[in-house]
């Protein structure tokens, strides 16, 4: 077995995870960065909205295509092209001097983004072999989370120290340092020939974009506004033309039979509705932090510290126990795990000090340690090395859409409590915005309870929806035999 192992896989893993980082790093720094860049590139809430969306829209449209075209070009390629796309992107974005500037380099970056994600993954499942591939998953996940937490104090250094450019700027020697890496140390992979699926890949990219756009856009301007309504037809529509066609198509993007895999489906849908729960855990609490703990931007970003140091501890052990348990049960535990920490989270109150959410951070911590790692190898392991790449785009293709729908669902639960435990007599500005509240000596108390009422019935929610992810896992997912290899997939289509 080691013979046949490539020698430098551990070194690639490095690199993987470095490129990783560099993505979710820059989407938590920016977080922190938008007081600045609206002060001083003169951005209003609209240019603002889309510095942030931009990125978003094009990543999430472009997973599919991205992972499709490295199982068709090469995924080191591809990744390296990603990287390339990524770092020049940045530069333009740290010396932007106008909104429209920056709107234009984040594009270009999710663009990038979209090429590297996909490419990640799946040459670390075709690096490594079945044995080591659940401890390399988990290093690569642990990495992804350490950026998600502590990218926003990062950015709060960062901005302390130089200026909001200095958070997009950081990109370009990591970039260009995991070019370099990846050109030493690793080896090209494709899959097996196969005719490009054109009619898939702009069926996908505008069936994507428009449902993330609908996602962004239902909080706003509500499901019956026009823009709403024909974005959601389109994604509809076009979506429904992408699954007809791959269905029926003699070389499809993205082969119908994955779906038919109880691990596969079962471990998508479960991370579905884990990512829907966590993309409203981020939104709901950081707020929650500065209006109503009182906490400044970087005190935020620091408090999420025990869910880090918990998920990086637990990722290890996930990875041990995962390899003897089996991913069902490991995905179930993990999950029931994490909706006890939404349990906990759902019960703070105005008043309380930091030890309740700490327990509850520790205890999504374990939660997501155990899970993840599982979740993701179940997924992986049912994907054929030949569509490695567009297996790993649709891992995160689900997640994306579970994270958009979960910030767009729980923020509109969020926001609708907090605006009925207002008092009546409560302005209309102050309904609409906790911050706006706040200013009003008169309502400030009354603000703050209702945000936490609010809280609340959000992580409730949450918590169901985990709670649900975990049900599932046990009900669709079935281990495989060690012995027993993945069945090719849609290989008669070759």
């Amino acid at each position: 077995m080691d013979e046949a192992r490539n020698p430098r896989r551990w070194l690639i893993l490095i690199v993987l995870c470095l490129s990783t980082l560099v993505l979710v790093v820059d989407n938590m720094v920016l977080t922190v960065s938008i007081p600045p860049i609206a002060e001083d590139l003169g951005a209003g809430a609209e240019a603002i909205q889309w510095i942030i969306e931009s990125y978003i829209l094009v990543f999430a449209g472009l997973l599919l295509t991205a992972g499709s075209l490295s199982d068709r070009f090469g995924r080191r390629r591809v990744m390296i092209i990603g990287l390339a796309l990524f770092g020049v992107a940045s530069l333009l974005a740290a010396y932007a001097d106008s909104p429209a500037q920056l709107i234009a380099g984040r594009a270009v970056m999710g663009i990038g983004g979209a090429l590297v994600m996909p490419s990640t993954l799946s040459i670390l499942i075709t690096v490594f072999d079945e044995e080591e591939r659940r401890k390399a998953i988990s290093a690569w996940g642990a990495v992804a989370v350490l950026g998600l937490v502590g990218g926003p104090g990062l950015g709060g250094v960062l901005i302390a120290h130089f200026w909001w450019g200095a958070v997009f700027l950081m990109n370009v020697p990591i970039a260009l340092l995991a070019i370099a890496a990846a050109l030493i140390l690793m080896p090209e992979s494709k899959g097996l020939w196969r005719r490009p699926d054109f009619a898939g890949m702009a069926l996908s990219v505008t069936g994507m974009t428009a449902l993330i756009w609908t996602i962004i856009a239902l909080p706003k301007d509500g499901l019956t506004a026009a823009s709403t309504l024909t974005s959601l037809g389109i994604a509809v529509a076009a979506l429904t033309g992408f699954v007809v066609h791959e269905v029926r198509t003699d070389s499809p993007m993205v082969p119908p039979a994955l779906f038919r895999d109880r691990m596969f489906s079962g471990a998508s849908f479960s991370l579905v509705l884990l990512t829907f729960a966590n993309g409203g855990l981020m939104l709901v609490l950081t707020q929650y932090l500065q209006f109503v703990g009182g906490y400044t931007p970087t005190e935020t970003g620091l408090a999420f510290t025990p869910l880090a140091v918990a998920t990086l501890l637990f990722n290890g052990l996930g990875a041990t126990l995962g390899r003897k348990i089996g991913n069902r049960v490991m995905t179930a535990v993990g999950l029931a795990v994490i909706a006890s920490g939404f349990g906990v989270l759902a019960t703070l109150e105005a008043g309380d000090g930091f030890a309740p959410l700490a327990t509850a951070m520790v205890l999504m911590g374990i939660g997501s340690g155990l899970a993840m790692p599982a979740a993701t190898a179940a997924l992986m392991g049912a994907v054929p090395e030949e569509h490695a790449g567009v297996g790993s785009a649709l891992n995160d293709t689900v997640q994306q859409a579970g994270a958009a729908l979960g910030v767009a669902v729980l923020g509109a639960v969020l926001s609708t409590t907090y605006a009925a435990g207002l008092p009546g007599s409560a302005p209309a500005a102050a309904r609409h915005s906790v911050a706006a509240a706040l200013a009003d000596p008169a309502l400030a108390a009354a603000a703050r309870e209702a945000f936490t009422s609010a809280m609340s019935a959000t992580f409730t929610a949450a918590a169901a929806g985990v709670l649900a992810a975990a049900a599932l896992a046990l009900i669709l997912m079935r281990d495989r035999p060690r012995t027993e290899a993945p069945e090719p997939v849609g290989a008669g289509a070759h």
